[in-house]
């Protein structure tokens, strides 16, 4: 899914490409992060009741 290649420069370096396999999962991503940002407060209250919870 990721393409590494190494420079031939002093000091080395390194690129890192997708492949079309890694880069088809941009969209998926891209809709888990949106999902995520767009729920982060209750998933964040949840954290805290859990963790309430776990110290009692």
């Amino acid at each position: 899914m990721i393409v590494r290649r190494v420079l031939p420069t002093s000091p080395v370096g390194v690129e890192y490409a997708l492949t079309p396999l890694g880069a088809s999962l941009r969209e998926p991503f891209g809709r888990l992060y949106d999902w995520t940002v767009d729920h982060a407060d209750e998933i964040q209250a949840h954290q805290r009741d859990y963790d309430r919870r776990v110290r009692s």
